[in-house]
C-alpha cells in the first residue's frame, strides 16, 4: 500500500509553527516511504476566512523546502483540493447518510441548544446534545418548516458502544459514545461541518496516515463513526504532542514569549533549513546525539515510533543557535544578499551598490557571520561602521586613562603619515614598529589603539575593523583622543 499523508490548512491566517510542524512529519513520513504528500485547503469556515492566506501559507511551506505532490496549484487526481469546490461530493455521502437513517435534520434553534447546555452543566453533567428531535413526525417537520427554522443535519450517534483508535503515537485510546452526543454535519446555510468534510475528503484522496496536533484527539471518535458509517477504512491516526513555551505552559497567540509565524522568521533572517531542522525535533528525536540534519537527512532517519507523547518546549534559545550554526557554514556571498536589505532598511546603504561599495560591505559583514544568530542582527552588530560621530563607553574611557596610552595612540598615528591607504597587512608592520618602539604590546597595545578608534574595547578582528573603518577616520579619532589626553 502507497504511504499517502496530507496537511490540510485553514486559509485563515499565517503559517503557524505548529501547522508547519505537522506540514513537516507529514511530508517526512510520506517521502521516507516513498508515499505522496498532500496539500488540501480547508476553507469551510467562510467567516474566518482571509483573502490570499492560502496562498501565502502556501509560499512560506515552499521556503521551508517543503514541497507536495497534489494540491489546489498542481492538480492532481483527487481534485478539486479546496473545500468549498467540493459541496456536491459532500451532499452526496450526506444525503445517503439520511437515506440509512445514520443521520437527521435537526431543528434546533441556537437558543435551545444553549439552554439545553445550560440545564446539563448546572445538574453537573457533561453537555451533549441530547437528541430529542431525532425521530420527528413529517407533521413535526413541516410545522417547524412553517415557523422558518432551516435544519442542520445531526449525526445520529450509536448509543453504548465503545470506540478503540489504534494511535501510532498514543498507542489504544478508548472513547465512549454515551458522552458524544448527536453532532452537527451539515449547517443550516449547507456548509458542512470540519469533522465531516474531513473523513470525506481525506477517505476519496486515500488518505492512509492522518498526522496532526494532539489536540485534535477528541475529534477523532467522531471522524471514526463516520468513516464506519459511510464504510470507508479508518486511516492511521497520529497525534503529535503540543508545543509549550519555555514556561512549560499552552502557547496561545498572546504569547509574545515565542515568534509563532514562519513568515516572521523570514523576515528576521533565519534560514529555513534552520527552522525545518529546528521544528523537526520538536516531539521528534533521532538516534545518537546529532541535532544537525538536512532535509535529506531527515527524510532518511523520521519515523513516527520516535515522535514523543511528552509535550515538545519550544526553546527559542537553542533555535537561535541552530541557525547561527547554519549561517556560519554558508556560503559568505548568501548571508550578503541577505543582509543587504536589512541594512538597506536602516539607512545604512543605499542599493544598487558599486563593485566596490559591495566589496567593502561584504567585508563588513564577514566580520560578524560567525556571531550573527538571525540576519537581521546585522544593522546592529555593525553600528561602528556606518557611525559619522561614535561614542566612546565608560570601559573604553576607562583604558584609554592610562598613563601608556598617549604614547601608544602618538606612535601609532605617526606611522600612518607614510600610507596612502590602511590595510591589514600594513596594519600588521605598524603594530610591529609601536612595539617595538614603545615596548607595549598585547593588550597594552591593541586595547587602546581598539578603544580609540571605536569607542569600545571588544570587537571582530582590529586590523581588518580598522582597515574598514578607514584611514582619514582612523587619523582623526586617535587625534582625537591624544588631544584629551
Amino acid at each position: 500500500m502507497k504511504i499517502r499523508t496530507r496537511y490540510a490548512p485553514s486559509p485563515t491566517g499565517h503559517l503557524h509553527i505548529g501547522g508547519a510542524r505537522t506540514a513537516l512529519f507529514s511530508y517526512l513520513l510520506a517521502k521516507q516511504q516513498g508515499g505522496d504528500f498532500i496539500v488540501r485547503i480547508e476553507d469551510t469556515d467562510t467567516e474566518r476566512n482571509v483573502p490570499g492566506a492560502d496562498k501565502k501559507q502556501m509560499d512560506m511551506l515552499k521556503w521551508l523546502g517543503i514541497d507536495w505532490d497534489e494540491s489546489v496549484d498542481v492538480g492532481g487526481p483527487y481534485a478539486p483540493y479546496r473545500c468549498m469546490e467540493r459541496m456536491d461530493i459532500y451532499n452526496r455521502y450526506i444525503d445517503q447518510l439520511l437515506a440509512e437513517g445514520k443521520a437527521y435534520l435537526s431543528y434546533a434553534t441556537q437558543e435551545e441548544i444553549d439552554k439545553e447546555r445550560e440545564e446539563q452543566l448546572a445538574r453537573g453533567e457533561a453537555p451533549k446534545y441530547s437528541g430529542w428531535d431525532r425521530d420527528l413526525t413529517p407533521e413535526q417537520r413541516a410545522k417547524y418548516e412553517a415557523e422558518g427554522r432551516v435544519p442542520s443535519v445531526r449525526f445520529r450517534v450509536p448509543e453504548g458502544q465503545v470506540i478503540e483508535i489504534d494511535d501510532a503515537i498514543r498507542g489504544k485510546v478508548k472513547f465512549e459514545t454515551d458522552g458524544i452526543g448527536d453532532f452537527v454535519i451539515r449547517r443550516p446555510d449547507g456548509r458542512p461541518i470540519y469533522n465531516f468534510a474531513v473523513v470525506v475528503d481525506d477517505a476519496l484522496m486515500k488518505i492512509t496516515h492522518v498526522i496532526r496536533g494532539e489536540e485534535h484527539l477528541s475529534n477523532t471518535p467522531k471522524q471514526v463513526l463516520i468513516y464506519q458509517a459511510l464504510g470507508f477504512e479508518t486511516p492511521q491516526f497520529a497525534h503529535i504532542p503540543l508545543i509549550l513555551n519555555a514556561e512549560g505552559k499552552k502557547m496561545s497567540k498572546r504569547d509574545e514569549s515565542i515568534i509563532q509565524f514562519i513568515d516572521q522568521y523570514k523576515d528576521l533572517g533565519y534560514l529555513p533549513e534552520a527552522i525545518l531542522n529546528f521544528l523537526s525535533l520538536l516531539g521528534w528525536s533521532p538516534e545518537g546525539e546529532e541535532e544537525i540534519f538536512s532535509k535529506e537527512e531527515l527524510v532518511e532517519r523520521f519515523s513516527l515510533e520516535r515522535v514523543s507523547k511528552a509535550p515538545a518546549i519550544f526553546d527559542t534559545g537553542k533555535l537561535k543557535w541552530m541557525n547561527g550554526q547554519y549561517i556560519k557554514k554558508a556560503p559568505l556571498e548568501r548571508i550578503v544578499d541577505l543582509a543587504l536589505p536589512y541594512l538597506e532598511k536602516a539607512g545604512r546603504i543605499t542599493l544598487p551598490l558599486s563593485d566596490e561599495q559591495r566589496a567593502w560591505v561584504t567585508r563588513v559583514i564577514a566580520l560578524y557571520q560567525e556571531q550573527l544568530e538571525y540576519v537581521a542582527q546585522i544593522v546592529e552588530l555593525t553600528d561602528l561602521f556606518f557611525q559619522e560621530e561614535y561614542k566612546v563607553t565608560e570601559e573604553a574611557k576607562e583604558v584609554l586613562s592610562a598613563p601608556h596610552v598617549p604614547e601608544v595612540l602618538s606612535s601609532f598615528l605617526n606611522k600612518l603619515d607614510a600610507l596612502e591607504t590602511l590595510e591589514t597587512d600594513a596594519l600588521k608592520d605598524i603594530f610591529k614598529q609601536v612595539q617595538k618602539e614603545t615596548g607595549h604590546k598585547g593588550k597594552q597595545l591593541f586595547m587602546p589603539v581598539r578603544a580609540a578608534v571605536t569607542g569600545v574595547v571588544h570587537g571582530p578582528d582590529l586590523r581588518e575593523s580598522l582597515a574598514l573603518i578607514g584611514l582619514e577616520t582612523v587619523r582623526s579619532r586617535l587625534q582625537q583622543q591624544i588631544d584629551k589626553a
